[in-house]
């Protein structure tokens, strides 16, 4: 269902089902690249008072979270994982963190390593479907609060590894998620890799990506040298091509192709089984709208898949004035969690 929710999708686990609202774009800002380009460049960036914290991980690197104010009274807890080449302290996630205080729940963000501001400590980085720091992430949370329901929203790259992962523990007991919410995933990889290297808009994507990729890996060069060929990765032009020589035999993969298809989350939505958010737009300039799995959505009673005609990749700009943009996708992800994880401001 175009603009709104698909209405095969089921309510699971609570009395009262959740409904999103419509999406509306303003008329002066309807095409996916100008959504795109505009949720990037118009987005609030609150100011928010975020605390850090670093995470050993058991491979001998590091994680860096950065958390909200903790509040007075427990809340509900919410890890939020960006996109590629993101942080936590982008206006997407900051706009994330806000709307989940709004509606009552405590906003963590993680830095997927490398994405902190400082490199990594191992040859490895992260990718599209590693979850093991996201697994780490979510114990640690639940050990330092127990009994606290937890959730997790994830953009883009973000949303892909927490599809995957919620598709790996499905209902296996003692999981740590009691709902999630993912927005703009590539859910075939290799479809949007494909996409982004079509077209001048697309090679404009990926040059913005490939010069960040580049540059982490210039500053990793002594740390990498001996597990793959660093000259050859920083001639590569596309992300295919930095998945075939870095991305893949940094991280276990026979190429970039078997990288795409062990790691896309289409491949997982069967298995979910807690309540969880999909908002993805069909003009998403990242993602073919043939590759959004709608069907497998349907299936699954669990998923609410809210498909829009407009939006563009994390965009979902609303607002009738342009000077003044009002993010949507951010607040309707955190309706959903509250309405799941047992706390709510609104209706």
């Amino acid at each position: 269902m175009s603009d709104g929710a698909d209405p095969r999708a089921a309510e699971a686990g609570a009395s009262k089902p959740w409904r999103p609202t419509l999406y509306r774009p303003p008329w002066w800002l309807k095409g996916g690249h100008a959504q795109t380009l505009a949720g990037k460049l118009f987005k609030p960036k609150p100011d928010l008072d975020l605390r850090r914290e670093r995470l050993d991980t058991p491979d001998g690197d590091f994680i860096d979270l950065d958390f909200m104010p903790e509040p007075q009274s427990p809340r509900p807890i919410v890890l939020v994982l960006h996109g590629l080449e993101g942080s936590a302290r982008r206006s997407y996630v900051l706009t994330m963190l806000a709307a989940l205080e709004a509606q009552g729940l405590w906003g963590v963000g993680l830095n997927f390593r490398s994405c902190s501001g400082e490199p990594n400590r191992t040859t490895r980085f992260y990718h599209s479907g590693e979850t093991g720091d996201l697994a780490h992430v979510l114990a640690m949370l639940a050990k330092r609060f127990p009994g606290r329901p937890m959730g997790a929203v994830g953009f883009s790259l973000g949303g892909n590894a927490l599809l995957k992962y919620l598709g790996e523990v499905g209902g296996s007991e003692g999981a740590p998620l009691g709902a999630a919410a993912a927005i703009s995933v590539p859910f075939d990889l290799s479809a949007g890799a494909r996409m982004l290297e079509k077209g001048l808009m697309g090679r404009l994507y990926t040059f913005y990506f490939m010069r960040m990729l580049h540059r982490k890996t210039s500053l990793k060069r002594e740390i990498l040298r001996d597990a793959v060929d660093v000259d050859a990765v920083l001639r590569t032009k596309t992300l295919r091509a930095f998945d075939e020589l870095a991305t893949a035999p940094l991280h276990g993969f026979a190429g970039a192709e078997d990288y795409y298809a062990r790691s896309s989350s289409a491949g997982f939505i069967d298995h979910i089984r807690v309540p969880t958010l999909l908002l993805h737009s069909l003009d998403d300039p990242f993602l073919p709208a043939h590759a959004v799995p709608k069907d497998a959505v349907g299936r699954n009673p669990v998923l609410t898949g809210v498909f829009t005609r407009h939006g563009g990749h994390v965009g979902f700009i609303g607002g009738g004035r342009p000077l003044r943009p009002r993010p949507w996708a951010e607040g309707e992800a955190a309706r959903f969690l509250a309405h799941h994880l047992g706390t709510t401001t609104s209706p």
